[in-house]
């Protein structure tokens, strides 16, 4: 099929982006990489009576650290940040898991921003988010605000975003020394969406005990999960009387992820414990190594 018919506009400057968004409204959506959004419109599973193309938009690409958090340019592709040496030694979460986002024909053309801002719930970008406490930066025309991940994300493809703003940025704090991380997921073939899937963060201070814990699932939900019942299980107990197998039980309780052809809730609920379980057992070792 063939999309609806659209005006298409090609700005160069962020304000240039603000002021179509302002002028249009919900008729208007920002295109990124395309990788979500063009099958979309070509199913006619949605439609714009305007697209917004940001890929003339230098600005909203890039990768920098001062001494704060890790800023992550919206427009920045998947394929940069997969071989960024900053975002692999301050985000290492991020790093390990763009690998896992399709193949490397879609990490070529899809960004930070479009991941983040879709809001698929078996994405990868929105759970590590998640998981890391990161940030989003968004502006409009009437200025700028920050939002925490944990408030972005409302429903299926749907966040907190308004009509008129676009999301410049992700802030991503670095965890430090001490710290340990892993991904872990299970799809039916490699490059498909997650059935199930978990990002996770812990940090251990110099006693030897967790002193910080990010759990973000995906694939398991409306929207990606964070598991704050597994997360406060973590903090405070020495790394060697953590019990992972209890972790992946408190992940899971009260869970209700959907059924469909691919797998049923039943069997995401089953797997995400597991993964769980996995994925902590990785990153302490890690934590303790490092």
């Amino acid at each position: 099929m063939k999309p609806a018919p659209f005006e298409y506009h090609a700005p160069e400057r962020v304000e240039e982006v603000l002021d179509l968004l302002a002028a249009h409204g919900d008729e208007a959506k920002p295109l990124a990489g395309g990788q979500s959004l063009v099958p979309m419109l070509a199913l006619r599973l949605t439609r714009f009576p305007h697209l917004v193309d940001l890929n003339r938009v230098a600005a909203l690409a890039g990768v920098t650290r001062d001494d704060g958090p890790l800023v992550i340019g919206a427009m920045t592709r998947q394929a940069d940040v997969e071989g960024d040496g900053a975002v692999a030694a301050a985000a290492p979460l991020l790093a390990r898991a763009t690998p896992l986002i399709g193949h490397f024909q879609i990490r070529n053309r899809g960004t930070v921003g479009g991941s983040i801002a879709h809001a698929d719930p078996a994405a990868e970008y929105p759970a590590v988010a998640l998981a890391l406490d990161a940030e989003v930066e968004i502006a409009a025309k009437g200025g700028t605000r920050r939002l925490a991940a944990r408030d972005l994300f409302v429903g299926t493809w749907t966040t907190a975003l308004e009509p008129d703003e676009l999301l410049v940025s992700m802030r991503l704090p670095v965890w430090g020394d001490g710290s340990g991380f892993a991904v872990e997921e299970v799809a039916r073939r490699e490059g498909d969406f997650a059935l199930a899937g978990v990002a996770c963060a812990v940090r251990v201070d110099g006693g030897g005990r967790v002193e910080r814990a990010g759990l973000g699932l995906f694939g398991v939900g409306p929207t990606p999960v964070r598991a704050e019942a597994a997360e406060a299980s973590l903090v405070g107990e020495p790394t060697d009387g953590v019990d992972p197998t209890e972790v992946g039980r408190l992940a899971t309780n009260g869970l209700d992820p959907p059924s469909d052809v691919h797998a049923s809730g039943a069997y995401r609920i089953r797997v995400t414990g597991h993964l769980v379980e996995q994925a902590v057992r990785r990153a302490l070792g890690e934590a303790r190594g490092g």
